[in-house]
């Protein structure tokens, strides 16, 4: 066989292969809304029914998930509203549009395990060794983060990270990510290229797990500094849940936190964790969210905000299951009078997850908490990239983006 006869034979085996890789998987798309106001439900959970397959929609509603092919049931639920379903099969070749109904409060139907919110709290930390995993797992995860120049990108990575877990319970030193596949790019004007780092990467979402990091804040010597009141109860995920509101109630050398925090109200599992950084104080909140900048440039904290939603699954057990952080600052050199306003946003979805072969992450491609994404991706150049992981679809297309940073506008 003379060269040319093998490399057609080795294309030929290649389209074989990503033929097979499109038989066996149908992509399901869709937008979800709310029933009545007709506007768009972001941070939606779309899980596959009887899988650990699952995303979330993006801030226009919109979702993207690959399943194996045949019929399957999807659950798609957000906080406030019912839960509905959905079954999907290869021929669906349509977007979807879902309308979620808010969830009608029972008061009635609540368990009162304690009219003292700190007494709840202290309840279900009790009870994480009952509701979450007892085992190391291993999660498949898409990251995606993106910074803004007022109104205009400057820089844009995202990919597909494995994040390691060991049991709830024991220390988190051991919890880590790795990089599977990534992309980026970068602004190449000059005046975008600012320097600044700032608290997140890849590594944060396993840093703000804080039901499995209690010393983050759910533990008595940090929720000491809080005071805790009871909210609206709500639904998260189909399910009743207690609200409980946090709000600083002490000084300390960092800042706290105003919160809210999702009890489901029969297990008492964590279900989801809000937070907004406390920046009155500009000192603390810089020398909590900076990490470096140059000399001479001055940055001023604006926001600080994350959410972390857990999903409990078939088996009874949740899991972390969706992080999101936004930051919002301005910086300005000394000598010009205006500052120009910057908005990061981090965003991890765990898309599944498995006990078997669960060990610590190691090698080249691990993350610390000071390592940066970019440092570690390559630039775009595949279309068609990402094969059958399951992505968060952007608010606005990546490949605009791209063209506008690719055409410095």
């Amino acid at each position: 066989m003379n060269s040319l006869q093998r490399n057609i034979t080795l294309l030929a085996l290649l389209l074989s292969a990503i033929g097979l890789v499109a038989q066996n998987t149908v992509q399901v798309s869709g937008q979800v809304i709310d029933a009545q106001s007709k506007k768009p439900l972001s941070q939606a959970t779309v899980a596959a029914k009887g899988t650990n397959i699952a995303t979330v929609t993006n801030d226009d509603g919109y979702f993207l998930l690959k399943l194996p092919e045949g019929k399957s049931r999807v659950n798609i639920s957000h906080m406030g509203y019912e839960t509905s379903y959905v079954t999907v099969s290869a021929k669906n070749d349509r977007l979807l549009h879902i309308k979620l109904k808010p969830t009608a409060i029972m008061l009635n139907e609540f368990v009162v395990w304690t009219e003292d919110p700190r007494d709840l709290v202290r309840i279900a930390v009790s009870k994480i060794g009952d509701n979450y995993s007892n085992h190391p797992e291993r999660y498949q995860t898409f990251y995606r983060e993106m910074v803004k120049k007022r109104n205009r990108y400057i820089s844009v990575a995202e990919g597909v990270v494995d994040m390691y877990k060991s049991a709830y319970g024991r220390n988190a030193y051991r919890d880590g990510v790795s990089i599977r596949k990534g992309r980026r790019i970068i602004s190449s004007r000059q005046k975008d290229t600012l320097g600044v780092k700032v608290l997140g990467g890849p590594a944060f979402p396993v840093q703000l797990d804080v039901v499995k990091n209690l010393n983050f804040l759910l533990s008595e010597e940090e929720l000491a500094g809080y005071q805790l009141s009871m909210g609206v109860p709500t639904a998260v995920d189909g399910r009743m849940q207690f609200v409980v509101q946090l709000a600083p109630a002490m000084v300390r050398e960092y800042p706290l936190y105003n919160g809210t925090l999702y009890i489901d109200r029969q297990t008492l599992a964590f279900t989801q964790v809000e937070l907004s950084l406390d920046v009155s104080d500009r000192r603390k909140a810089t020398d909590f969210m900076l990490r470096k900048k140059p000399a001479g440039l001055r940055f001023r904290p604006k926001e600080l905000s994350c959410v972390i939603h857990y999903l409990t699954g078939d088996d009874g057990i949740t899991r972390i299951s969706y992080v999101r952080n936004t930051f919002a600052f301005n910086c300005d050199w000394k000598r010009r009078l205006t500052a120009t306003p910057f908005t990061a946003i981090c965003e991890m979805v765990v898309t599944d997850h498995t006990q078997e072969g669960a060990k610590p992450l190691k090698g080249h491609d691990t993350f610390s908490t000071r390592d940066a994404f970019y440092d570690k991706v390559d630039y775009f150049l595949d279309p068609a990239y990402w094969e059958d992981y399951n992505i968060i679809p952007p608010t606005e297309s990546l490949e605009d983006a791209i063209d506008r940073l690719m055409k410095k506008k």
